[in-house]
């Protein structure tokens, strides 16, 4: 069947909000996606940063398996040790001095309980955020969201938020005050274009937010687990946030997220001062667990530094100008509008992606990429115009 015919069948009963691209994947497998009408297409854009040990990966599979017929679902009315196994495998990978862990189902959900968090052990009403930042579009999450709105919806925003430039350590700091219960960032922006912030302005931050009190928060959605070479991209600044976030890559393909924060956050807590059905649930811990297994012992994280290296070495050609931001989490500058350069790649059976920048092709490819995956990236930008 048709891509577009598959659309039209959608839009009878879904609702109209997606741009789609005129294919229909059918299956996959690595780095591979192959569509009803029998092409293989390169993934360079893993499903906005989730398949991060690419598709079918054996390991999650018999995870998933094996899990479901043991126990597929259990509230957290009980504990479980799947559960327990997963928040310590999970602590184990985050930096030092981030130790407790609250499972919830996406990215949106953690930076909203964060958010939360924040404004609820502090007591202030300000929420200090970067211009061009994206947290989500739940009511907390999307007004600390740069843009947010042309499509924000609600009748108010639940706090004060004071939106700052995101190359300015000065103003950072100034805008971060005794009113702040949390500063909240993305040290690579996705949605942005995959914009590194300078280094300057992550250590700026954790300044200002233990001179004045604050949190600081590091929305890790996109640019965590691993993404950027390190667990945290933020650790690049030799920075530790109090609360980091997480989604995507962390379920490889499953729905979950969570919140990772330090002692004194938990300490502080009560029963009923969060609260979730479907968070840590044994299918979704069971996963993470997996996850991080994988990475761990196949040492992805050395193996993302190297493809790094290769995209920028070899990907500056044809309409690229520029690569920014880090690891797998990449932002090709072009000197026309992306979304030709896109649609110029699926024709040459590459998927890359968007971003709010219209000059910046987006990468976020599984971790397991290879080098001559970079190589015919390569080849097919040198064929397009600049």
């Amino acid at each position: 069947m048709h891509a577009l015919t598959v659309i039209a069948r959608e839009a009878e009963h879904l609702l109209p909000v997606y741009a789609q691209l005129d294919i229909e994947p059918v299956r996959a497998e690595g780095v591979w996606i192959h569509t009803a009408d029998g092409r293989r297409i390169l993934d360079f854009y893993g499903g906005h940063a989730v398949t991060a040990l690419g598709y079918g990966h054996p390991r999650l599979i018999d995870t998933l398996a094996h899990q479901a017929a043991t126990l597929m679902f259990q509230s957290n009315a009980v504990a479980l040790d799947i559960r327990a196994r997963a928040a310590r495998r999970l602590a184990g990978f985050m930096p030092a001095g981030l130790s407790h862990v609250f499972f919830v189902n996406s990215g949106a959900e953690a930076n909203e309980n964060a958010l939360r968090l924040a404004l609820k052990a502090t007591g202030r009403p300000r929420i200090v955020a970067l211009e061009h930042g994206f947290h989500g579009r739940t009511a907390a999450a999307a007004a600390a969201t740069w843009g947010a709105d042309k499509w924000y919806g609600f009748p108010q925003r639940p706090f004060e938020t004071v939106f700052v430039p995101r190359d300015d350590p000065a103003a950072l700091r100034a805008a971060v005050d005794e009113r702040t219960a949390a500063v909240i960032l993305e040290p690579v922006q996705g949605v942005a274009g995959a914009y590194d912030l300078p280094l300057a302005v992550l250590r700026a931050a954790r300044e200002a937010c233990d001179a004045a009190g604050a949190w600081l928060i590091s929305d890790e959605v996109q640019s965590g687990m691993g993404r950027s070479g390190m667990a945290l991209a933020i650790s690049r600044a030799g920075v530790t946030p109090d609360v980091a976030t997480l989604a995507k890559s962390l379920g490889g393909g499953f729905p979950v997220g969570a919140l990772v924060t330090r002692a004194g956050v938990a300490e502080g807590l009560q029963v009923g001062d969060l609260g979730t059905t479907f968070g840590g649930g044994p299918l979704a811990c069971a996963i993470v667990e997996t996850v991080l297994a994988v990475i761990e012992e196949t040492d992805l994280l050395a193996r993302i530094g190297t493809l790094e290296r290769l995209i920028r070495e070899h990907c500056q050609v044809g309409p690229v100008t520029a690569v920014q931001g880090a690891g797998l989490l990449l932002g090709l500058r072009t000197t026309r509008p992306a979304r030709d350069i896109n649609r110029e790649l699926l024709a040459r059976d590459i998927m890359a992606g968007g971003s709010a920048d219209p000059h910046i092709v987006r990468l976020l490819p599984p971790y397991v990429l290879e080098e001559d995956h970079v190589l015919r990236l390569a080849a097919a930008l040198e064929e397009i115009s600049a």
